[in-house]
């Protein structure tokens, strides 16, 4: 990942900003975008032409960028990346830790000198009014620095004000009362940020140094993860946690792929089947051949969206932020007015005490890192806080069919027989005369086949009858005859003559399942039903996103109308567009755009324009394609179709509690500057209030970590 940097003419006002940010994020190659002071920042994927991007930046926003954007920094994730970020975190947090417990010994010092000796407690007021100017001394300097850099004031800077005024005014000990406070409600604030980031810290810790390997003899040899290779074979035993992508080419496992897909029941592992970075055998031996190591793993690519997902500001942020910063000019002029009504210092310190900033600002950006945080432990990778903010104003689902709803994979799930005819010998007939077929409905008869353990018998010729089916003569094998094996519709089965088509005449099992006649010199043996079934729970994600205040579900699909009809009628859908070319996809999208607020759903890379189109695009399943997930802003790492709902109720979660914190602080900090004006509470009363209600609303954005169950999780 890399980061660049552009000269920006700092001419627009807030809101164009957010705009302007939003539509940087979806120039081509850009993961993430911000737009600070005189600079523009692009989080951008490898291998991006940087002058390029600002042509296209300089056409987005209206003016000639410098062409020569700087590369500033280049980076990859690592576990030592992480260990640092923790370190930086554990630092900071001892810092506000003893800061605040030098202020409350303080303090309690002073108190205790008081209530022995007044006399001395007076005399001791240069030391006291000294000693809260060196504790505050790293405040006084950010609070300065700052007010002069952005050339107006803002929290720093009143609280800098307030402990220069309770100095002046022979009152330090009411500044100690407001360090101690601060730093106790920012080391809590840390504490929650640090619990956010702790999901991603999980997920990178592989700590796997060697894997055995498989050498050229097929002996196993202990070799650093560093120098596996894709098409090495690794051997993974019980309780291991695996560090490769790759495919099971022999045993099976219990598999915990919690870290990567939610799921927190392990899941059944087989040979042909896919594993992944991050995940736990439970129990069972597997070897695995290598596709992906390192950085290329689906591990490191939910790592980077995660990170890159810290840097995308939601519009609720930068509205907070601008919110905090108009609101703090209040609390000066407040102090004047009080000071010039009763020129009495205590109620003028209540004025300077209470800030309205801090708990906007921090409450909305812990909010927001601890729903990325939360969605990406169940599985949902959402690209930036915009898309969580975004979820929560959804009102129109649409949802792609094959892959989505379907699963993707057509399977076999019925086998009617002729009389006589044995189930193993009609499916192989089956797969010999389908041996070469690429067509899906073949792929699922060979499948099955396999699935079985069935050998496949070997084919004299075959023929592709064109919209028909195909036609194979066969060698006689175990309990067959052998001779000419038709497999097609039953079209084919009518204009080859073929007799007993009249008694075999079973009804569908799926709504959308497809018939595959056979038959054996001109004798029909046997059906076989196959469908693309619908996954299981769709129903009840359909039913979990009503509840979460969706107004209309589509589904389109290249299928035809018939089979979209029978799977919307199942699911309850508002509606389907059969038939439909992926370029129309994307037009589809758009069209809705105009009256609602649009969530598209698909895996593929024909579903890729309508995902970049739509408000919100999700690439939902295991087997989506790299170009659906670069299109899409959220990604669902899970077969589970319940995640989806998920993803929209954590997002309706959060913005609720954004609106909660609101709420509350500017309540709180409004009345507590009513009293404080009033005279009817002291200083130290007013911090209080100021940092209860701050901490409070930091805790109550964390609560978005903590599963709720009643609440569609």
């Amino acid at each position: 990942m890399s980061v660049f940097k552009y000269p920006f003419p700092n001419r627009y006002d807030y809101m164009e900003r957010c705009v302007l940010e939003a539509k940087a994020r979806r120039l081509a190659g850009v993961n993430a975008a911000t737009f600070d002071g005189s600079c523009v920042k692009l989080w951008v994927k490898p291998g991006q032409n940087y002058a390029r991007l600002g042509l296209s930046l300089s056409k987005l926003i209206g003016s000639d960028l410098l062409a020569t954007g700087k590369e500033v920094i280049k980076h990859g994730v690592s576990q030592l990346k992480v260990k640092k970020e923790n370190v930086d975190i554990g630092l900071e947090l001892i810092s506000h830790r003893n800061s605040a417990l030098l202020s409350l010994a303080a303090m309690g010092l002073f108190s205790v000198v008081k209530k022995v000796s007044p006399t001395v407690y007076s005399s001791l007021l240069i030391f006291r009014s000294l000693g809260v100017l060196v504790m505050a001394r790293d405040l006084i300097k950010g609070g300065i620095k700052d007010a002069v850099k952005e050339k107006r004031p803002n929290a720093d800077t009143l609280t800098v004000t307030a402990v220069l005024a309770s100095v002046a005014a022979g009152r330090p000990e009411s500044s100690m009362s407001l360090l101690a406070l601060s730093n106790f409600a920012e080391m809590l604030t840390v504490m929650a940020a640090q619990r956010a980031r702790k999901n991603i810290s999980s997920l990178v810790a592989l700590d796997v140094q060697e894997v055995w390997v498989h050498d050229e003899n097929g002996a196993e040899v202990k070799m650093p993860v560093e120098k596996v290779k894709p098409g090495m074979v690794v051997s993974i035993h019980s309780g291991e946690k695996i560090c490769v992508d790759g495919i099971i080419k022999s045993g099976s496992a219990a598999v915990d792929q919690s870290a990567i897909t939610g799921e927190s029941i392990p899941v059944a592992k087989k040979a042909g089947d896919k594993v992944y970075a991050g995940s736990n055998i439970r129990l069972g031996e597997i070897e695995v051949l290598v596709d992906k190591v390192g950085d290329d793993t689906s591990l490191s690519r939910i790592v980077h969206m995660v990170e890159d997902a810290q840097n995308r500001r939601a519009p609720i942020q930068n509205y907070a932020d601008h919110m905090a910063s108009s609101l703090v000019p209040v609390s000066f002029i407040a102090a004047l007015m009080v000071y010039a009504a009763t020129r009495d210092w205590q109620r003028v310190l209540n004025m300077l005490f209470i800030d309205f900033s801090c708990g906007l600002k921090l409450s909305t950006a812990t909010a927001m890192s601890a729903a990325i945080s939360r969605a990406a432990k169940e599985g949902i990778l959402v690209k930036g806080g915009s898309f969580i903010e975004g979820a929560a104003q959804i009102d129109t689902v649409i949802l792609d069919k094959t892959g989505t709803i379907t699963r993707g994979r057509p399977q076999i799930v019925r086998i009617t027989l002729a009389p006589e005819v044995n189930e193993s010998v009609l499916l192989q007939m089956a797969a010999s005369a389908e041996a070469h077929s690429s067509h899906p409905l073949a792929v699922a008869i060979l499948e099955e086949v396999k699935n079985r353990g069935l050998e496949i018998p070997p084919h004299l010729d075959t023929k592709t009858v064109i919209a028909r089916g195909i036609e194979a003569h066969l060698p006689a094998f175990d309990d067959c005859v052998g001779g000419e094996v038709l497999v097609g519709s039953k079209s084919f089965m009518e204009e080859s003559k073929v007799d007993g088509l009249d008694f075999l005449l079973p009804k569908k099992q799926s709504p959308v399942g497809s018939f595959i006649y056979i038959a054996l010199n001109k004798k029909l043996c046997g059906i076989l039903e196959i469908s693309d079934p619908v996954r299981a729970e769709f129903k009840r994600a359909i039913n979990r996103m009503r509840y979460n205040g969706i107004e209309e579900i589509i589904m389109l699909t290249g299928d035809n109308k018939e089979a979209a009809k029978a799977i919307a009628d199942s699911l309850g859908l508002d509606g389907f567009k059969a038939e439909v070319m992926p370029e129309d996809k994307a037009g589809y999208v758009s069209q809705k755009q105009r009256n609602s607020s649009v969530l598209m759903v698909g895996d593929g890379i024909n579903d890729a324009p309508a995902l970049a189109y739509a408000d919100i695009g999700v690439a939902m399943g295991t087997a989506c394609t790299d170009t659906a997930m670069e299109s899409a802003d959220v990604t669902i790492n899970s077969e589970d179709p319940l995640k989806l709902p998920q993803f929209i109720s954590i997002g309706k979660r959060t913005m609720a509690l954004v609106h909660q914190n609101f709420a509350v602080t500017i309540a709180v900090n409004t009345a507590a500057m009513m009293l404080g004006a009033l005279g009817f509470i002291n200083p130290l009363l007013a911090s209080v209030v100021h940092n209860a209600s701050t901490l409070g609303v930091v805790l109550n954005s964390a609560r978005i970590l903590i599963s709720d169950k009643k609440k569609n999780y």
